[in-house]
């Protein structure tokens, strides 16, 4: 439902805008903490789930620091901090390009898993299984990606094609950071990749051309679709920390030189 996305990352906008007027005004000081999500849900008249998002996306460029089991703070603040999460949303999502290479990338792997399901033997089976039966929930983001690029490789490997599998391969390297960073951002990231790797298993299993080919491209658009939604929202969250920084740059110009 597309329509429902677009206002789902509209609200989380708002939301991200509402907790920025509420630094900006001195209502949260650097360093205070934030109300229960409830709480600040209810008062600013805002869904918890976008309050949870905006939430997220001001971690990400360090406007909000999440404490597990003690709350959410708000950073410091300081020029620096700021700058350098900008930077790191810059690099990641300045380039549209990145959205290119996942549909580049979902087109591909689509058609190995196809190419796959006719050629992989029962050992290629065997070694998929192993694949995924050595990760859990339990894993953390990077073996989790580790294990992904790995799960692709040995399917495109058993395409049959070196050349499809070159190009596969420098096409997943390239997506590495994006799918790290939507494991860190996405509740049940690790869950849903298995049983999603899972399906595609039973599929070649079935040695069925076309199930293979669909869930592989279901797969991979996962990402995609998470990074279009996000950078919107973290468009918005980047332009909130932008008005902190200002807002904190002017502060010290306006702070009166020790003698």
């Amino acid at each position: 439902m597309p329509g429902a996305r677009i206002r789902g990352v509209a609200v989380t906008d708002e939301a991200i805008l509402r907790i920025k007027e509420m630094i900006l005004s001195g209502e949260l000081a650097p360093g205070s903490r934030l109300p229960p999500e409830k709480e600040l849900s209810e008062r600013l008249g805002l869904s918890r789930s976008s309050m949870r998002e905006a939430v997220k996306a001001l971690e990400v460029i360090r406007v909000l620091d999440v404490r597990r089991g003690d709350g959410t703070y708000v950073t410091s603040l300081e020029p620096r901090l700021l700058l350098e999460a900008m930077s790191f949303v810059v690099d990641l999502h300045g380039d549209a390009s990145i959205l290119e290479l996942f549909e580049v990338r979902r087109i591909l792997e689509s058609a190995a898993a196809g190419l796959a399901a006719t050629r992989l033997d029962d050992a290629s089976i065997a070694h998929l299984r192993l694949l995924i039966d050595s990760v859990d929930e339990s894993t953390d983001v990077e073996g989790l990606v580790a294990h992904d690029l790995e799960f692709h490789r040995a399917i495109a490997e058993q395409a049959g094609n070196s050349y499809l599998t070159t190009l596969l391969g420098s096409l997943s390297t390239e997506t590495v950071r994006a799918r790290i960073w939507r494991g860190l951002t996405q509740e049940h990231a690790v869950a849903r990749t298995l049983a999603e790797h899972r399906s595609i298993l039973q599929a070649l299993e079935q040695r069925d051309v076309e199930l293979a080919k669909a869930l592989v491209a279901v797969h991979v658009s996962g990402v995609e679709q998470w990074l279009r939604i996000w950078s919107t929202s973290l468009a918005a969250a980047t332009g909130a920390a932008e008005d902190l920084l200002e807002a904190a740059t002017a502060s010290d110009a306006d702070a009166p030189e020790l003698s």
